[in-house]
């Protein structure tokens, strides 16, 4: 009995194990499936992606960079081709002998191969290093017969930046560069290797429109993340094309004009205030900030006494000069303190205070009034204008007239100027304004600066009939060819309340400069009637001349050295019997106005009444590109010779 007892204890010992070996068994075999079910089926979409991301590598496209069109769709900055050559490290026995023997081929110095060689420590041994680009077709073919010899090197073709006009442009234009680190952004195509945005001129100030989007392509890669084959591509979205006001003719004819002066040119539509031609001279290659400027290019830049980086036409400030006068005899005329019949006699200078303020004609020029004044620059009356008048109401008219603040043109680096008050002394300088003073801005001089494009949108708004014309680089309209909107400038912009009659004495003044026998620009005027000129010299000093030059002798300006030399300026408006075009012009260190400035806008606003870019449509005959894009003719144009 005992036994069967203990039998029957040890059976129900086993059963509960055996039932609880069981459960557990089971348990754990549910757990097994429901872990399974939960991977394969509720979490199969993650993991799909998982895996594809690890067999398909997404890699971001470079979208072409729209292109820079001048009026008529001349090419300004386009595209080309981007021959260069690379290396795989991993498919050559020895990257130093393989780039000994390509320097063979190409220039390849010392600075290139210390960066290939950093950037394959850097990389994968199978990921290609640019070695060279912007290479010659006949270096490119050369590598390419050589290549059988050049294990582990690789030709490729892409696209780069092209300014086909280099230096004639590269103020209006810009460059394109590199991407600084603190440039990078939300925009993964700024991590792009070797892409390029835009840092100066219309290239930066609309680079995010001619930039483009990005495209894409999958590629398929091993567990190395090598790329096996494409699988899709998309090539992303173009830029947009950006179309300029400018005409890249009279561009030209205007940069050439200059020659080995350094100055800068205007020339602007006075309804409009389409800019036409903006020069500043000289210019650089901005091709050479695309490809990486050298050291040597970087130091011949930056040590020109004609500092060509600088763009003279909007950032250049200087003293306007008797080109100021138009204005400081409105301001005394608005002010009640002259009237168009009031004389000053001008014997050579004029005494204040303790000074004597010298006039530019020694002998003096007699009894002169507004007009007359203004026919023969003569200092005196405007000394006298400025006294009666003050700063600050020549401050006002001044500003009306677009001086003293940005124009908002759409380019980088534009400076404003000063024209100066009784407020602006006490809180730049801390000092206050002397009645003195007033003479010396009355001929343009002292705290006044401007800058070229300032004075050619007050000739324009004088021109105009004193409408605010603001100016303007890029075309609103869409197409090539004339403005579609040819409504003069008192239907488009307002009035700044200039009374017709003061403008109209300016105006017949700036006749009279043209004109014989007394006009200062006389011997600059334009000699056929339809396409004669109004115009007002300038020059400015650089340095004031003493007490014992005057007692002595003051030299002339070709005697000076060329950094003491006056400015020359000259602004102009044409043709006189129906204005359309105003300009600027300013020689640095020239001398005249009448003598080296006066001549110059002569022939770019006689050129430009020929081209007369506002209402004449003219084929493109621009450079083709190695892209092969042809640029859109005008509508209605007719072709050259037609």
């Amino acid at each position: 009995m005992a036994i069967n007892r203990r039998d029957n204890d040890l059976q129900r010992v086993f059963t509960r194990r055996a039932l609880l070996l069981g459960t557990a068994q089971l348990g754990m075999f549910g757990a097994l499936v429901g872990r399974l079910y939960y991977l394969q089926v509720m979490e199969s979409h993650k993991y799909h992606l998982l895996a594809e991301e690890n067999r398909i590598n997404m890699r971001l496209l470079s979208p072409r960079r729209g292109r820079v069109l001048d009026r008529f769709g001349v090419e300004l900055a386009s595209n080309r081709r981007n021959y260069r050559v690379m290396i795989v490290a991993e498919q050559t026995r020895n990257v130093d002998a393989t780039l000994e023997a390509l320097s063979k081929l190409i220039q390849v110095d010392d600075t290139q191969r210390a960066r290939v060689k950093r950037e394959i420590e850097r990389r994968r041994k199978f990921v290609p290093v640019v070695v060279a680009e912007n290479l010659s077709w006949d270096d490119f073919a050369k590598i390419n017969l050589h290549s059988p010899d050049l294990p582990g090197v690789q030709l490729d073709v892409g696209e780069t930046r092209d300014y086909p006009y280099a230096h004639t442009f590269s103020h209006v234009v810009g460059y394109v560069g590199a991407v600084a680190e603190n440039e990078l952004g939300d925009d993964p195509l700024l991590e792009l290797p070797g892409f390029r945005i835009g840092k100066s001129g219309v290239e930066k100030v609309y680079d995010e429109r001619l930039r483009g989007r990005a495209g894409h392509s999958q590629i398929e890669v091993n567990a190395y993340g090598r790329a096996i084959r494409e699988l899709e591509r998309y090539n992303g979205q173009q830029g947009d094309d950006i179309v300029l006001t400018i005409d890249a003719d009279l561009q030209r004819y205007a940069q050439e004009r200059f020659g080995e002066d350094s100055g800068a040119a205007v020339v602007i539509d006075i309804h409009s205030g389409e800019i036409l031609a903006l020069v500043s001279n000289p210019g650089y290659d901005p091709n050479w900030f695309n490809v990486g400027i050298t050291g040597p290019q970087w130091r011949q830049l930056s040590n020109d006494k004609y500092k060509p980086l600088i763009n003279k036409a909007i950032a250049g400030q200087y003293p306007p000069g008797s080109t100021y006068k138009m204005l400081v005899g409105i301001a005394a005329l608005e002010s009640g303190n002259m009237t168009p019949e009031t004389r000053v006699f001008c014997p050579g200078h004029m005494e204040f205070g303790n000074n004597t303020f010298h006039c530019w004609k020694k002998g003096g020029h007699g009894t002169m009034n507004f007009v007359s004044a203004l026919e023969e620059s003569c200092d005196v009356y405007f000394y006298e204008a400025a006294k009666r008048t003050g700063v600050d109401k020549i401050g006002e008219i001044a500003r009306k007239l677009g001086l003293g603040d940005f124009t908002g043109i759409d380019l980088t680096g534009e400076r404003r100027g000063i024209i100066p008050s009784k407020a602006w002394k006490q809180g730049a300088l801390g000092q206050p304004w002397h009645p003195g003073e007033n003479l010396v801005i009355g001929i343009g001089q002292g705290y006044v600066t401007t800058t070229p494009l300032q004075l050619a949108v007050m000739a324009a708004r004088l021109a105009n009939g004193g409408y605010a014309v603001p100016p303007r680089i890029v075309r609103k309209e869409e197409g090539f060819g004339p403005a579609a909107d040819q409504r003069p400038a008192s239907q488009r912009w307002p009035s700044l309340n200039l009374k017709r009659e003061q403008l109209d004495l300016a105006l017949e003044g700036m006749i009279r400069v043209t004109a014989p026998p007394r006009g200062t620009a006389a011997g600059a005027r334009i000699m056929q009637a339809q396409y004669a000129m109004a115009g007002k010299t300038g020059s400015s000093q650089v340095r004031r001349i003493s007490r014992l030059e005057r007692e002595t002798r003051v030299r002339k300006n070709e005697e000076k050295p060329w950094e003491e030399r006056d400015h020359a300026l000259f602004v102009a408006f044409a043709p006189i019997s129906a204005p359309r075009y105003a300009c600027a012009v300013i020689i640095e260190h020239g001398g005249s106005g009448a003598k080296a400035a006066a001549p110059v806008a002569r022939d770019i606003m006689l050129e430009c009444q020929k081209l007369d870019p506002s209402r004449k449509p003219r084929s493109a005959p621009g450079p083709t590109t190695a892209s092969g894009i042809t640029p859109p003719t005008a509508p209605g144009a007719t072709k050259a010779g037609g």
